[in-house]
């Protein structure tokens, strides 16, 4: 059986590389820290935010909403305060469509 490295996953992400995934300021990423309750980074002793896998979901869900849905920022919240597990399963569907279209890409590029 050969050797399959397994997936590293992280405990933690730097606001740098938030900013990295969205392509968006780091000014972006406070404020919507501040509008939505479900964004909750820890913070070492020097004040650097630390990002979680969740609030790294969240913020997928977020930017789903506002940017590809046009929700307005209350009505994003409200939305997902209303929908909670069905926008988180909707979120994971999208990614995993994601995934599978890089896939294809890369097979079409291949052939």
């Amino acid at each position: 059986m050969p050797y399959k490295e397994r997936e590293i996953n992280k405990m933690y992400y730097t606001m740098g590389e938030v900013t990295e995934m969205f392509d968006v300021n780091a000014s972006q990423i406070r404020f919507y820290e501040k509008e939505f309750e479900v964004l909750k980074p820890k913070k070492n002793k020097k004040g650097n935010r630390l990002f979680t896998p969740e609030d790294i979901e969240n913020l997928k869900i977020i930017f789903h909403l506002v940017d590809d849905k046009g929700f307005t920022l209350k009505g994003a919240k409200d939305h997902m305060k209303s929908n909670n597990g069905e926008v988180k399963e909707n979120q994971k569907i999208i990614d995993s469509l994601e995934r599978l279209k890089g896939f294809l890409l890369k097979l079409n590029e291949e052939i």
